[in-house]
């Protein structure tokens, strides 16, 4: 995969309609532990302080990103509002802020 591509913006609501392929971006365990605690943080944060994220993942067209707060973060998914998710294996970066 490309990690310079720009993720095309979609909105939450899109994401139900996504469909993700079954192989994992490749990554180190490294990496992987990182992208683990950013999750962790951006639910904590979304939780509590009601902090959005920015998720950069992959689905079977290529790069996206959705502006939200992460409900839940599972061993394999991520949770958003109503129920959404995004499979852990296909997000590339999580990036937190204010507001």
């Amino acid at each position: 995969m490309d990690k310079l591509a720009t993720p095309v913006l979609i909105s939450k609501e899109s994401v139900a309609g996504l469909r993700f392929p079954a192989e994992a971006i490749s990554r180190s365990r490294e990496e992987q532990k990182i992208l683990m605690d950013k999750l962790k943080d951006a639910t904590t944060l979304g939780n509590i302080e009601h902090n959005k994220c920015r998720i950069i993942f992959s689905d079977d067209e290529g790069l996206k990103m959705v502006e939200t707060t992460i409900w839940a973060t599972g061993e394999k998914n991520i949770v958003l509002k109503h129920g959404m998710t995004i499979p852990i294996h296909r997000i590339v970066d999580v990036n937190i802020y204010a507001g």
